[in-house]
């Protein structure tokens, strides 16, 4: 069925052509007024029909030398604008249209198409009005590129004339006729076979192939790409059967399958599909076990001021009112009642380090389960049912940890191998060995030194790197222009509250004997981009032997530890008791450090995993109806069709390119000729043109554009073109021919001398 639509009347099809001739006369009115104005706005208009290409022909006006009506004083300027917006695109064939009966050397529509296409590949020259010329005279020299030659050469054509478009003479007979001419006419008989709107056609349909084959590679390679990228999620629908009654019971499976061994992945670590941006579960877990758990150990640990009290409080409540002699004294109660009392502050840190796990084993269950998103109930009761047996786990485990440490409270074994005993506890040094042997590297790092002042630069980001024995900075991570090295003797950690105006996260160094740190300053702040950078600084800082202090905490209190005596006999009673508790301690920090992971391992990590492989199945069965938790959902159904669709359409294309590629043939360019002329020859102004209007869009609807838009216009390329031609004269239009009509060659140029010669033709 052939019928025409226009972009402006979106849904209204026009099966009378009659119609659509009134239809372009109304709408260039409404935009243009009725005294030839002229507008840029293109009117679209698409015909469907078997007999036209799949082209677009753009018809636009010849160009203006003087103004008449309501056009502007630069008319000329403005068709020049409009035309070269179309002729400049490079997918764009140009139809240079010239009649026979004026001096083609001075063409406008050659000259326009020689800027824009200097090579001639996309210029075709048309000449129109053959049968007008002179008698005796003829254009057989130029059909024949001879003279005034173009690299694609010239095509003439005979169009109706007025007459014949006022007495609605049928297309098809117009194209008969003008194959008459061409046969019985002298000059033009011999190359009849290379002459009229047929022969246009074909040209025009060569260059869409040519167009397409070369476009083609490229095309091939991105529909290839876009079916490697879906290929993967596609291949889960390929097998899907609505229809199967098993199909959800084998999803089931398959997801809770796939979820176990994702969890196991993540806890586990894995050398397939490695995750480059942040670290898993497991990574993070070990974390808290190696990092944090000692980190928060030794910050309950070292409060020596606070030790010494209660050392001294202890030894003088255990003899009461007696004088404490010093051949009678005997630490055992002592040492003990301190160290159950150090002991027990353990019991923070150890369940903290439960309460971190849990949280990251939570975490880690609600990425696994973003794969079961196609069935949101099944995600929302597999995250359920698992955080609620991980919170189960997390009782028993604080349980088990508890028990741990009330062990160790209940029996003091002061013959442990590694306990220095008495006799060692009175010569033992002070001094906190550190953890680290030499000058080994432990810790680099990009950190920002916070406080320097803006005069002195402000905040500067600097290479760290921590050793057994320094901490030192350079310039960048190459290492070769050091900024300061910082010995650690005497050193200790404290956090620094956040600044509102900062994103950084500070910590800071300072000397416990009061001296600057860093050239004038008491106190180094030091900034990473998260808190847990800090908390891993702290760690690699405590192996170091840089401790947490806790004694500026101190600084308020009433004088109570100073008030009381503290002769020579008690301060060295003290320090063997306190020696004696350093050296216990150090094994119960020692035992507790492995402890802890293994019991949190065993209680809490294997026993979820155990859960999920084995038992995670039969709680979802029990815990809500099979067919409801296999419900999709209404995204995941229209993505699935989109993707199967998308997939099904990328298949069929890639067949159809190979189809093209098998079927056509390309037609090289033609060799490159000397149209040198064009360039000397002698603009000399051309007759007026006719009315102006509005370029009008004639758009078939299948494949995409070969060529397109002219110099002053494109003739229809359709074979037995589609929309018979719409003037753009004023006064009435002659009507489109009837349905029953074949449809012909393409509009063109009225053909009466008394008509402005270089018209917009159709």
């Amino acid at each position: 069925t052939e019928y025409a639509e226009f972009l402006h009347c979106k849904g209204r099809k026009f099966t009378d052509f009659d119609e659509v001739r009134q239809e372009i006369e109304v709408e260039t009115d409404r935009i243009t007024g009725v005294n030839k104005g002229i507008s840029s706005i293109p009117i679209n208009l698409r015909i469907y029909s078997p007999h036209v290409l799949s082209l677009t022909l753009i018809d636009l006006p010849g160009i203006t030398k003087v103004p008449v009506g309501d056009q502007p004083a630069d008319i000329e300027q403005q068709i020049r604008d409009m035309i070269m917006q179309f002729i400049s695109r490079e997918n764009c064939l140009i139809l240079a249209v010239t009649p026979a009966n004026t001096d083609l050397a001075n063409s406008d529509a050659l000259k326009l198409a020689k800027e824009v296409d200097p090579q001639g590949l996309r210029t075709i020259g048309v000449i129109t009005k053959l049968d007008l010329m002179d008698e005796g005279t003829d254009a057989r020299e130029i059909l024949e590129n001879k003279l005034l030659p173009l690299r694609r050469g010239y095509i003439g054509v005979v169009n109706r004339s007025q007459k014949d478009i006022d007495g609605k003479k049928d297309i098809k007979a117009a194209l008969l006729a003008e194959r008459k001419f061409f046969l019985s006419h002298p000059a033009y008989r011999h190359m009849a076979d290379r002459m009229g709107t047929p022969y246009l056609q074909k040209v025009l349909n060569q260059q869409l192939t040519n167009h397409i084959r070369d476009t083609l590679p490229a095309f091939r390679s991105k529909l290839q790409s876009q079916l490697l990228s879906i290929e993967h999620e596609v291949e889960v629908y390929k097998n899907f059967r609505p229809e199967d009654p098993t199909r959800k019971t084998k999803a089931l499976l398959q997801m809770v399958q796939q979820f176990s061994v994702d969890f196991e992945k993540r806890i586990e670590g894995s050398g397939d599909q490695v995750d480059t941006l942040e670290l898993s579960g497991g990574a993070k877990i070990n974390r808290i076990f190696h990092e944090r758990f000692p980190f928060e150990l030794v910050k309950m640990e070292f409060n020596e001021k606070e030790l010494r009290r209660e050392i001294s409080y202890a030894i003088k409540n255990i003899h009461g009112i007696r004088q404490v002699l010093p051949s009678l004294f005997t630490p055992d109660m002592a040492f003990e009642a301190i160290v159950k009392k150090q002991i027990v502050k353990l019991k923070g840190p150890c369940l903290k380090s439960v309460d971190l796990v849990m949280q990251e084993l939570i975490n880690t269950v609600k990425k696994c389960t973003k794969k079961l998103a196609t069935y949101p109930r099944l995600c929302e009761e597999t995250e359920r049912i698992v955080a609620g047996y991980i919170r189960e786990r997390e009782e028993k485990t604080k349980d088990q940890v508890l028990l741990l440490i009330d062990i160790q409270v209940s029996y003091i074994n002061t013959n442990h191998e590694d306990f220095i005993g008495f006799a060692n506890a009175q010569q033992r040094s002070s001094q906190v060995n550190k953890s680290a042997v030499g000058n080994q590297v432990i810790r680099k790092g990009w950190l920002t030194i916070n406080n320097i002042g803006i005069m002195k630069g402000g905040s500067k980001e600097y290479w760290f790197v921590l050793t057994a024995e320094s901490l030192s900075w350079y310039k960048d991570d190459e290492e070769k222009e050091k900024k300061y090295m910082l010995p650690l003797d005497n050193l200790k950690v404290r956090d620094v509250e956040k600044s509102f105006m900062s994103s950084k996260h500070i910590f800071g160094l300072f000397n416990t004997e009061q001296r600057n740190v860093y050239k004038d300053y008491r106190f180094l702040e030091l900034a990473c981009d998260s808190q847990e950078e800090v908390d891993s600084w702290k760690a690699s800082l405590l192996r170091a032997g840089v401790y947490p202090d806790k004694s500026s905490t101190e600084n308020d209190e009433n004088g109570q530890a100073d008030n009381f005596s503290m002769d020579p006999q008690l301060e060295r009673q003290v320090e063997t008791i306190r020696n004696l508790v350093d050296s216990y301690m150090s094994i119960i920090n020692k035992c507790i450090r492995d402890l802890i992971p293994k019991t949190i391992m065993h209680l809490m990590i294997n026993n979820v995993k155990e859960f999920i492989n084995a038992e995670l199945l039969a709680h979802l069965y029990s815990s809500e109806d099979q067919n409801t938790l296999m419900e999709e959902s209404a995204e995941q159904a229209q993505r699935r069709d989109e993707m199967l669709r998308m997939y099904q359409a990328l298949k069929e294309a890639l067949a159809i390119i190979g189809d093209i590629s098998t079927s056509t043939v390309s037609t090289p360019a033609p060799p490159p000729v000397d149209d040198s002329w064009l360039q000397q020859a002698r603009r000399s102004p051309p007759p007026s043109p006719s009315t102006q209007r509005r370029p009008t869009l004639n758009n078939p609807p299948t494949r995409p554009l070969s060529g397109r838009g002219p110099a002053p216009a494109i003739p229809s390329p359709g074979p037995q073109s589609g929309a018979p031609p719409v003037p753009f004269r004023p006064g009435p239009l002659p009507p489109f021919p009837s349905g029953g009509e074949a449809l012909g060659g393409p509009p063109q140029v009225p053909s009466r001398p008394t008509r402005a010669p270089p018209s917009v033709p159709r």
